[in-house]
């Protein structure tokens, strides 16, 4: 009884874990440039048919496409290029949400409004080379901005 057992339970769980390899719900924010509404139209059809994807959300205005479903994001940007459009993924975060939104390198242009581009994105690498900064005031001697100006 005990290797019947045994042969049983190995191909009950060969089983159970072939059934639960599902990607995990997630949401894929990806920026395309769309001029017109065959091109939203295109974009739309392309990702839809893409399997696993339970919802497709198109703002032209925004130029951004949000994918809900159990995708992997990089197959849908894939997905999204071969269209013949430049993708990328969504580079821009709510204003609100970033501790200190006033550093350098947070502002584009092209954001839209009340977004600015993702902290990580926006600073350079770790071992890109620093800026020197030259400080003119001191909390030592305070009167040394007197003398400059």
């Amino acid at each position: 009884m005990g290797a019947f057992d045994y042969i049983s339970s190995f191909c009950s769980y060969t089983y159970s874990n072939a059934k639960t390899k599902r990607k995990p719900l997630q949401t894929v924010d990806i920026k395309v440039k769309m001029d017109c509404d065959g091109c939203e139209r295109r974009v739309r059809n392309v990702v839809r048919r893409m399997k696993g994807v339970k919802s497709v959300e198109v703002n032209r205005k925004q130029s951004r496409i949000t994918v809900n479903g159990h995708v992997d994001p990089n197959k849908v940007l894939k997905r999204v290029k071969s269209t013949g459009k430049k993708a990328e993924f969504w580079p821009y975060i709510p204003q609100h949400m970033v501790y200190y939104p006033f550093a350098p390198g947070m502002y584009d242009k092209r954001a839209p409004a009340g977004h600015i581009r993702n902290p990580t994105q926006a600073f350079p690498a770790a071992n890109a080379p620093g800026e020197n900064y030259v400080s003119l005031f001191s909390d030592d001697n305070v009167h040394a901005a007197c003398s400059i100006m």
